[in-house]
């Protein structure tokens, strides 16, 4: 396994995908610009949901967050052309690192996997060939990489589609109910409303999901199944990217069939000019990397989506242990909410107008998403310390998942003032229910 791991290979999968990663950096970054994204995300709202933690992430005043995200296209450009290699991808990382943690109420599963790549690209010798690098310092120019260069990529995608998959078994996917609510309105075209609409379509397509996600990788590894499988894999993310409107995740996504065949064809294809490798001997070339940075990477990257199974509750409703998972594209949640404020001075209770501070987005985060809900309470509990006043916060919150029945989501005893927030298990506020739909303790 030793040899394997630091057996030198061709390295024009990882000199190809590092071109076409920058460009998908440039691309989300100054789409988000030109989109409106960063005006609905960071310019319009009084303030973000940070992670919790990271209170103090906020968005750059006035038209800051403009130039963050220029900065940010640049770096990715400069990624494309490998011109000052290390540090444009590791400022990209710390930048895209920024805007991931400042924000929630737009959360995207691409966004976490873009910082993941980031950071592992960060370690990879990715500007060794076909760059401004090579070419102002040839000391540098190789042709070749060790193998787990492209292993850890592999490993890393594996992982993604794996609890991709196990995620979606579960009711609602397997009979088509969230399906039917995702491609609901996905099309204005009547011929495909009425496939879409059609309950054989809907389940084809939800098993269809968990094969492709448990199956592609496999497929792909075997090479007498590996162009079927690029093709599936091609007609599946456009599928998705045409009617699910999912951003840069379906390109982003097919960028990583690059690291699966053999890399002698890559080069043949996109570098026909470059040479093969002198050699193929196994060199440990930065064994420490691997040992001391991906080893770790690994573990967590295993343990993360693990989690919620150590968490009381079921993670589809309390959402604990949801984020950084893979469970994508897997529900619809609902929320509506009434943040009673009592004055401890007076006994006085009043209704908190949510409307008053938050954007649409930020509305349903607030009224759905238990670090939400708390993250507000919070929110308000610093408004009124700041007049001086002494309050305690209740919170009436019924929440619906895949528009079935709404429930009551928090304890409406609890005072959300005093409650305190547990990162790394059940928060005892928030109800559960057992499979019949009736409150447990």
């Amino acid at each position: 396994m030793n040899r394997k791991l630091f057996l030198q290979i061709d390295n024009a999968p990882l000199i190809l995908f590092r071109i076409f990663f920058g460009l998908l950096l440039a691309l989300e970054t100054f789409g988000a610009i030109f989109t409106g994204w960063i005006k609905n995300n960071f310019i319009t709202p009084k303030f973000t949901f940070s992670y919790i933690g990271l209170e103090w992430l906020q968005p750059l005043p006035g038209n800051g967050m403009y130039y963050y995200f220029a900065v940010m296209g640049i770096l990715g450009l400069l990624v494309m052309i490998g011109y000052k290699y290390r540090l444009s991808i590791g400022l990209f990382t710390l930048l895209w690192a920024g805007v991931y943690f400042m924000q929630k109420s737009s959360y995207n599963n691409h966004y976490y996997l873009l910082l993941l790549i980031a950071l592992i690209m960060f370690f990879l010798p990715a500007n060794r060939f076909c760059s401004l690098d090579a070419k102002i310092n040839p000391s540098i120019r190789s042709f070749s990489m060790p193998q787990w260069c492209s292993w850890v990529m592999i490993l890393q995608i594996s992982i993604v589609y794996f609890f991709a998959s196990i995620s979606k078994i579960y009711p609602d996917w397997l009979d088509g109910t969230f399906i039917r609510l995702a491609f609901e309105n996905s099309t204005d075209i009547h011929f495909l409303r009425q496939i879409f609409s059609h309950h054989g379509f809907q389940v084809f397509i939800a098993y269809a999901g968990i094969a492709f996600d448990l199956l592609i990788v496999p497929l792909l590894l075997w090479k007498r199944t590996r162009s079927i499988a690029f093709i599936a894999s091609l007609f599946f993310h456009l599928f998705n990217a045409i009617f699910l409107q999912i951003g840069i995740f379906p390109f982003f996504a097919l960028s990583f069939v690059v690291f699966f065949y053999p890399p002698a064809k890559i080069r043949k294809v996109f570098f026909r000019k470059k040479a093969d490798p002198v050699s193929s001997e196994p060199t440990e070339w930065n064994r420490s990397i691997l040992i001391y940075f991906f080893i770790p990477y690994f573990i967590i990257q295993l343990a993360l989506p693990l989690r919620h199974y150590f968490i009381k509750g079921d993670v589809l409703w309390t959402e604990e242990g949801h984020r950084m998972s893979w469970r994508m594209m897997l529900r619809a949640r609902s929320g509506e909410a009434e943040f009673k404020i009592k004055d401890n001075s007076t006994g006085e209770v009043s209704l908190y107008d949510l409307g008053k501070d938050l954007t649409s987005k930020q509305y349903l985060f607030v009224t759905s998403k238990p670090d939400g809900i708390w993250q507000m309470a919070q929110y308000i509990k610093n408004e009124y310390r700041l007049r001086g006043k002494d309050i305690s916060i209740f919170i009436d919150c019924k929440i619906a998942i895949n528009n079935g029945p709404y429930r009551a989501f928090v304890n409406p005893r609890t005072d959300f003032a005093k409650a305190k927030w547990d990162y790394f298990f059940h928060n005892e506020w928030i109800l559960l229910y057992d499979e019949n739909g009736n409150s447990i303790k």
